[in-house]
């Protein structure tokens, strides 16, 4: 699967982090804070309801982003074996 961004990684699937865009930078601090970092693990778990926020594991805890977050973290998922 071709890298894109955490919004558009498939629910249930693993990937790993590769960069931040620079759409980023009004809240990147906090990314980083909450450990979202280049190379760290994290799988999409689920929507809400209404499509917005974003479930996802990183670091053995679930974290919420706004889909707009998302988008501006990019992924390389993980090849199922």
């Amino acid at each position: 699967m071709p890298p894109c961004s955490l919004a558009q990684l498939p629910l249930g699937h693993s990937a790993r982090i590769t960069s931040l865009t620079a759409a980023a930078a009004p809240f990147r601090r906090k990314l980083l804070a909450m450990g979202i970092i280049p190379g760290q693990e994290v799988t999409a778990v689920r929507l809400a309801p209404l499509g917005d926020p974003l479930e996802i594991r990183i670091r053995g805890f679930k974290l919420c982003l706004r889909l707009s977050e998302a988008a501006t973290i990019m992924v390389q998922p993980e090849t199922a074996s």
